[in-house]
């Protein structure tokens, strides 16, 4: 377990930290509040003994901050008991307001630190536990089960976010729409099946293509998304025409090169898609119009014979 230790007094920091290292515990120190919040961030502990007046910044402002840091972040939470040599109802009831979990005196016997201590390491172990178990949970609830790529709702969440930090710095957005070409078809030739198959190694290969593309540098923050049914997305955060348009060729070629048979894809003889690229110089207005915009787009691909991109640059 690793404990962030805030203390200024030199003698008190000594003592505890000899105690507390020969339970086996790593020990981080922090001289005042302010060092406290910066050593948090740097070192996460897995639990906090905070003083309560030290110069800089005290330590009921210092777990203010700290929660503060946490409320930034999914299912965090640090137990930070307060040390002090006066234990005043007023001091204890300051502590929980200001986000504590306990209260301990500085000069606690051996045998109350060390059983304090084991049961906060029994805590650090299940908010572990519990922090992968929701990180597993929310993975599922984030991504689409059949593909593996992001579903509908946490792509419009992240739209939605792109978006709004965009708009007052008046950066590009741009987004490609995906369609597999005669789908419809494709399931009643080979079944639902390989149906399934088919849209698996196609939302592989855009995802691969767009995680390439923002390695080459090409794009920035680009992540692909399932829309739903055979519909793909693609969204671009501050693009630039020609990654856009590089882009497109990029996921179109990597279809291609599947080479997933489909004799009912009449034109070609394999599975290929479609793609509508909008895009916008400023992020400004309704952002449903930019998804229209490509989706007009689509249906004009789709309608000059499909395996092809169509883009629309919106200044």
């Amino acid at each position: 377990m690793k404990i962030l230790l805030v203390e200024d007094a030199r003698s008190v920091v000594q003592v505890m930290t000899a105690r507390l290292t020969s339970y086996g515990y790593e020990v981080v120190h922090a001289e005042n509040g302010q060092v406290a919040v910066e050593r948090f961030a740097d070192t996460s502990p897995d639990l906090v003994l905070m003083d309560i007046e030290m110069p800089v910044m005290n330590g009921f402002e210092a777990a203010n901050r700290i929660r503060a840091l946490e409320a930034q972040q999914r299912w965090a939470w640090t137990p930070i008991i307060f040390l002090t040599s006066s234990d005043t109802v007023q001091n204890l009831v300051t502590a929980i307001e200001a986000g504590g979990d306990d209260f301990m005196s500085k000069f606690a016997p051996e045998p109350v630190l060390h059983a304090k201590m084991k049961a906060m390491g029994r805590i650090a172990n299940l908010r572990q536990s519990l922090a992968i178990a929701n990180q597993k949970l929310q993975s599922l609830a984030d991504h689409d089960g059949l593909t593996g790529l992001l579903n509908r709702r946490s792509m419009d969440a992240q739209v939605d976010q792109i978006w709004f930090e965009s708009a007052p710095k008046g950066t590009p957005f741009a987004l490609l729409m995906i369609d597999i070409d005669n789908f419809k078809k494709y399931n009643d030739r080979y079944g639902h099946q390989m149906g399934d198959d088919c849209l698996r190694n196609v939302a592989k290969a855009i995802e691969d293509a767009t995680v390439q593309a923002n390695q080459l540098g090409t794009t920035s923050g680009a992540f692909a998304a399932r829309y739903g049914g055979e519909e793909f997305s693609v969204i671009i955060p501050s693009a630039h025409p020609l990654a856009m348009e590089q882009l497109s060729a990029s996921l179109l070629d990597s279809v291609r090169q599947l080479g997933i048979a489909h004799e009912r894809n009449e034109a070609w003889g394999i599975v290929t898609i479609s793609i509508g690229a909008a895009r916008v110089e400023k992020a400004s207005g309704v952002l449903a119009q930019v998804f229209r915009m490509a989706d007009q787009r689509l249906y004009a691909a789709k309608g000059q014979g499909r395996n092809c991109a169509i883009s629309v640059d919106q200044t």
